[in-house]
């Protein structure tokens, strides 16, 4: 396969969107692309889910451009360093501020440009030092990472985590945006698949209305968690974007 490079500004035609799920990490994986061009961006793809990414990719007739990663994940491994392997001239693209190796770093106010479309960044650190949250170029959806989950949010206490901090990169990066706007997050873990950013603002229980940076530093105190399984083999292997290790 061969990557996509063309990059045509034409308006009027809505993004393409493909949610995928990996049921061992309960993670969601996100295509995105330019209908005319076919240009694409894969965010947050699963090591173990790349076969079945190269299969949507394929059926789709898509030009994978970037590997787009929110974050780097704890429970599972990119699988941007596979897909390296298998499509010419694929980039990897991460936070800057997160540490890892990646062909792209990137950083807020960036935008992933893919035909006429774009990805916006903006920066949501807490749960972890380089998180970022990416916004549709008409804000109808945000791809919140771990930030910002439905009725609930990412931990804060590990890979420089912290509960200030998210709380903080809540409220002025997503808040902000329009009740309207749709929120896809990284994981769910009861079967649900986006939220209205609207309902979030209201009903969170950790950051919803009424929730001050106090409370909310208090929950997150206090959920006793135990550390993601695969966080010992995950974290190192995302910190060099899924590459493996030929050391």
């Amino acid at each position: 396969m061969t990557a996509g490079k063309g990059s045509i500004v034409k308006a009027g035609e809505a993004m393409g969107f493909k949610q995928l799920f990996d049921d061992d990490s309960s993670t969601y994986t996100y295509l995105l692309w330019d209908p005319s061009t076919k240009d694409a961006i894969i965010v947050d793809p699963v090591d173990i889910q790349v076969d079945r990414d190269l299969k949507e990719i394929e059926s789709l007739g898509l030009n994978l451009v970037y590997g787009v990663n929110t974050h780097a994940h704890a429970d599972h491994i990119t699988g941007t360093g596979l897909l390296k392997t298998k499509i010419d001239g694929f980039q990897s693209v991460i936070s800057d501020a997160s540490g890892a190796k990646a062909d792209i770093k990137i950083g807020p106010g960036d935008k992933i440009v893919f035909g006429s479309r774009s990805i916006s960044v903006r920066a949501t650190p807490g749960h972890t030092e380089g998180c970022l949250s990416y916004v549709a170029d008409d804000e109808s959806f945000v791809l919140t990472g771990d930030t910002l989950l439905i009725q609930g949010c990412g931990r804060t206490d590990f890979q420089g985590g912290s509960a200030e901090k998210l709380y903080n990169s809540v409220h002025s990066q997503l808040f902000t945006l329009p009740d309207e706007t749709i929120v896809y997050p990284a994981h769910d873990y009861k079967g649900r698949t986006s939220a209205k950013l609207g309902d979030e603002k209201k009903t969170n229980p950790r950051l919803g209305e009424g929730k001050t940076e106090s409370d909310f530093v208090e929950i997150m105190k206090n959920l006793n968690l135990s550390y993601p399984k695969k966080i010992d083999v995950a974290v190192p292997a995302n910190m060099r974007c899924g590459v493996p290790d030929v050391e």
